[in-house]
């Protein structure tokens, strides 16, 4: 299917964001997603993760619009400056732009995220009704303080970490999250990492984190999609890869199932789980060289399958 990707520039939430639409040629209205990347400087691309998916969409008929995050590449503003609400409206204000475009249909654009973009998207689509479905790749269903408790702990079990210092060294960043809720300084923080004799694994997790960052880490440590989940008023699929060392894959599924099982649900708020085995927290396989086998047809399909392009509506 012939296309063409477009730089473009539009408002998000008080800033100017940079990005890239790509909308199928051919006639006829195309479904539409907003790809939202995950954290730290990420860019439309989300480094190389987002063109192998954005390529396979587009082919397949459906319209994708990624955007720099605010302050990377073209887009204006700081994404350490900002609240996970702010990076939500950014989200927000892509779909708007995408609906916009000749040859989408407005009610068909719904959201992706990977990974932080994925607690993104989820907040986007909670505090909104026109939001035809979410779909999250890598994304904890806990939050991020719990979530880099986790990455942490699993990450001294490969080393070969005895226990006790395991023990030490997990105390040692509940230590840190607590500071972060005291609203304690960067100065305290870092004190605070090295307090426990540098061990290699703390001081990478704290390597590149500056006064700035550790602001934006301490307003959205304990930011939770939980609620988020149980507000959705529309379909979500969770995408997860079995082999993912950077998110509790299974405790994250198991909290989509209690959210899922809530009785206050919306009635079209349904959800798919799809854990690849042997994916990475990309759900990639082959060292990270490929997508996993199946998962772009399974995304594509999942799409397609809620919605239906020709009778102009949304299958709920």
């Amino acid at each position: 299917m012939s296309t063409d990707l477009r730089d473009v520039v539009f408002p998000g939430h008080e800033v100017m964001l940079a990005g890239s639409v790509a909308v199928p040629e051919g006639g006829g209205f195309s479904a539409g997603v907003v790809m939202v990347g995950g954290s730290g400087a990420c860019d439309r691309n989300n480094d190389t993760h987002f063109p192998p998916i954005r390529r396979h969409l587009v082919e397949a008929g459906i319209a994708v619009l990624s955007y720099d995050k605010r302050g990377v590449g073209g887009s204006s503003g700081e994404w350490r400056d900002a609240t996970m609400d702010d990076l939500a409206a950014d989200a927000v204000a892509a779909v708007g732009f995408l609906r916009a475009q000749p040859g989408v249909q407005a009610d068909a654009v719904g959201l992706l995220g990977h990974s932080e973009g994925g607690w993104v998207v989820l907040r986007a689509a909670s505090v909104r009704d026109d939001v035809p479905w979410v779909i999250t790749t890598g994304c904890p269903a806990m939050s991020p303080a719990v979530q880099e408790r986790h990455t942490l702990a699993d990450a001294l079990g490969r080393a070969g970490t005895n226990a006790q210092d395991v023990d030490g060294v997990l105390a040692c960043f509940d230590q840190l999250i607590e500071s972060g809720r005291r609203d304690g300084d960067f100065v305290e923080a870092t004190r605070l990492v090295h307090s426990y004799g540098e061990p290699s694994v703390l001081t990478e997790y704290w390597a590149g984190v500056d006064e700035r960052l550790w602001e934006f880490l301490k307003r959205t440590q304990d930011h939770d999609p939980f609620p988020d989940v149980l507000r959705l008023p529309c379909p979500y699929l969770a995408t997860f890869g079995g082999a993912d060392e950077l998110v509790s894959v299974a405790e994250s599924i198991r909290l989509l199932g209690a959210a899922a099982c809530d009785p206050g649900r919306h009635p079209r708020a349904t959800l798919t789980v799809e854990v690849y085995p042997g994916a990475d927290h990309r759900v990639r396989t082959n060292g990270g060289t490929s997508l996993a086998d199946g998962y772009l047809t399974a995304l594509t399909q999942w799409i397609k399958d809620r919605v239906d392009i020709a009778s102009n509506r949304i299958i709920s």
